[in-house]
């Protein structure tokens, strides 16, 4: 039924999509997510868990996460309601993009969608208040396996459009390991995962 934009980005497997939208006076609907046509645009994931995060205030600040090992997630990510700002870092040691991060505004007007490989850190900042993000995993969700890097690391530099000392983070997100810390022990490469 619906068409797929389906755009590259500047980062290395990384897609931006776009769900067609048929919309009138009464609101709108749209396929947020068809396995056909994804798969008739390239991408073949098979997604086994649905996760939703509601952010009550604009300022909240989550990531950057991911899961290590075999563990290690592909998301596709959108918000159904309110407006972010959502990061990726490529951590995949050989890649093209390796240590590159780039932003990217989604929200419930643009219906975007973002496709983020395993082997990427991700994170975001919310824009409004009453924000509901919504994911899927191609992979289940493991405690053991759970890690990230910080927000703030300085190699990184990234670029958030908000004022970091006004955010509001959980205390794990506030003590995430540097970048050059994870580097340590990188289980991440590409190719490989």
């Amino acid at each position: 039924m619906g068409q797929l934009k389906i755009e590259t980005t500047d980062l290395q497997d990384v897609k931006l999509l776009t769900p067609q939208v048929f919309g009138d006076q009464r609101g709108f609907f749209t396929e947020a997510y068809s396995q056909r046509d994804f798969q008739a645009g390239g991408i073949n994931y098979s997604f086994v868990q649905d996760n939703h995060s509601w952010s009550s205030k604009k300022g909240i600040l989550r990531g950057l996460h991911f899961q290590n090992g075999q563990a290690a997630q592909t998301k596709l990510v959108r918000v159904v309601s309110g407006m972010i700002w959502d990061v990726i870092v490529d951590l995949r040691d050989g890649s093209p993009t390796y240590l590159k991060w780039q932003g990217y505004l989604l929200s419930e007007i643009n219906h975007r969608q973002l496709l983020i490989p395993k082997g990427f850190a991700h994170g975001f900042v919310t824009l409004t208040d009453n924000v509901n993000f919504l994911y899927k995993c191609d992979n289940y969700y493991d405690a053991q396996a759970d890690a990230g890097i910080s927000y703030r690391d300085e190699q990184l530099n990234i670029e958030w459009p908000v004022d970091l000392k006004q955010v509001i983070v959980s205390t794990k997100d506030a003590h995430q390991p540097s970048l050059s810390e994870f580097l340590e022990n990188n289980p991440f490469i590409y190719g490989e995962i």
